[in-house]
């Protein structure tokens, strides 16, 4: 094994303890990365240091939190999203349709944006698409996380969430109708001149079973001026429906079909 003058060693470990990586000490020493890595060990042994692992998370450092993707990955995670907890990680995953790829680009992108740090990997089951990332630091930003399923606890924002949300309410409504939405074409039929004549017009469903969530849904749309009713659909009582012309345009404008 090459050794090293000990005055490198030294000037090594006062730069790591000023926060600069491993990459970055080794290229200025000219000094192997895994030798930095050995020194850096060997230092916080000594010292009784504890290792953590460096995070950007936006509710722990400064790092910016990028507020309109984050609206968008709130709604995913609400809708279809869940957190895994193990043991000094937290594993955040969205489900998605496999069968609408922009769907799972989205989802991806969102997480990336939000949190640039861990990685960002794709699980295909059949006929659905696993997006998931590791951090111990999830839990910090959608602190809804908790035992049992959502809707058997109590759903509601934090402060600050509530101000992304207001801030980009349609991110957050695209975000949850791509997860537990859909747009559908409906059709009536109506006697005109004598003559019964079908007619087919759109509309948006939002399916999910927690009365928080729904809750969160409706009040953004509210603020958004979108006209929605409270109905059941194949006997299911927790649906909301948005069909009325002007504010089936509005969604589709702003949010669409899924991808």
């Amino acid at each position: 094994m090459e050794r090293h003058d000990p005055a490198i060693r030294d000037e090594a470990i006062a730069l790591l303890r000023r926060g600069l990586s491993n990459r970055a000490v080794a290229e200025r020493l000219d000094v192997p990365r895994g030798t930095i890595g050995w020194w850096l060990s060997e230092d916080r042994r000594k010292r009784g240091a504890r290792f953590e692992r460096p995070t950007d998370c936006p509710r722990c450092t400064r790092h910016p939190l990028d507020a309109e993707a984050y609206a968008y990955l709130l709604g995913l995670y609400l809708g279809d999203g869940h957190i895994t907890s193990r043991a000094k990680q937290h594993h955040l995953s969205i489900f998605c349709t496999a069968s609408r790829p922009a769907l799972v680009d989205a989802a991806e992108e969102a997480m990336r944006r939000v949190m640039p740090g861990p990685n960002v990997r794709r699980r295909f089951r059949r006929g659905c698409a696993e997006v998931k990332s590791y951090t111990r630091h999830w839990t910090c930003l959608f602190p809804q996380h908790g035992p049992g399923r959502k809707h058997a606890r109590e759903i509601s924002l934090e402060t600050w969430q509530q101000e992304v949300v207001d801030a980009h309410p349609w991110e957050f409504v695209r975000g949850l109708l791509h997860s537990d939405g859909c747009r559908t074409t409906n059709w009536t039929t109506r006697v005109v001149n004598g003559e019964r004549r079908r007619y087919e017009y759109p509309r948006y469903w939002f399916t999910n079973v927690s009365d928080d969530i729904r809750r969160l849904y409706t009040d953004t749309l509210d603020k958004l001026g979108v006209s929605w009713t409270h109905c059941t659909r194949a006997g299911k009582p927790y649906n909301i429906s948005v069909a009325r012309k002007a504010s089936v345009a509005l969604l589709d404008a702003h949010v669409g079909p899924k991808g």
